[in-house]
């Protein structure tokens, strides 16, 4: 893919050699942005982790201070009070069977899905469509859950769900690049400190073994990723 003469001259920018501190990684982010719209940041870390072994799966959320800075769309299964909870915390799309019926059609116009316990036995059969996109609500993140109006507010409040691939690696959005340096910064430590509480009692050795931060339009830039461990354990 040709890369554009702003691309190359960002990356000249960067050195491939050199890991900054997210102090100055984010500075370069919001001094050498050229896009006219407003990109997301994305932080990427490598983890020391075998995902092939269930008990080395790194998965989670962590509530970001300063939320991402986009808009979520949220569905939620759940009938009677539980339903009505949902819709008064702000769900963008609230029902039962009706819904599911909806999903099996093909439709999955949301970013995320809530549901109580009792509703997953109508969204079992539907693991084909929601599973692939990462849909499928789970208690181990905290969608699957009675206290459906709380899972709502944090999720639009900017409460993210990260989770380990094939290769080791997890990327996730951390806000917007019109954000204050500083917001970045605690947004991305937020994350940081969450993988690290994340990490698995089966895993030895070096467990965070690099991590980088690129805003849509960027090159990748590579962080002190040690320097930044030591700093969220202060």
């Amino acid at each position: 893919m040709k890369k554009s003469k702003k691309y190359i001259e960002y990356r000249s920018k960067i050195d491939p050699l050199t890991r900054y501190s997210l102090e100055q990684a984010v500075k370069i982010l919001k001094e050498n942005r050229y896009a006219k719209f407003d990109e997301s940041i994305e932080v990427a870390v490598r983890l020391g982790v075998d995902p092939k072994h269930a008990e080395q799966m790194v998965r989670g959320t962590v509530a970001l201070p300063n939320g991402t800075g986009k808009k979520v769309v949220i569905a939620v299964f759940a009938q009677g009070e539980k339903a009505a909870e949902a819709a008064e915390a702000g769900a963008d799309f609230v029902g039962a069977e009706d819904l599911a019926e909806k999903v099996k059609g093909g439709w999955t116009e949301f970013d995320v899905a809530v549901a109580t316990p009792d509703m997953m036995r109508v969204l079992g059969p539907l693991g084909k469509v929601l599973g692939p996109r990462g849909l499928m609500p789970n208690p181990k993140t905290g969608t699957v859950t009675m206290d459906v109006s709380k899972a709502v507010k944090e999720l639009k409040g900017g409460r993210i769900e990260f989770r380990v691939d094939r290769q080791a690696n997890v990327a996730v959005s951390v806000g917007k690049i019109s954000f204050e340096p500083d917001k970045i910064v605690e947004n991305v430590r937020a994350f940081i400190d969450a993988i690290m509480r994340a990490k698995p009692a089966s895993s030895k050795g070096a467990y965070l073994l690099g991590a980088s931060i690129c805003s849509t339009m960027s090159p990748g830039i590579k962080l002190d990723h040690q320097s930044l461990i030591i700093s969220i354990k202060k």
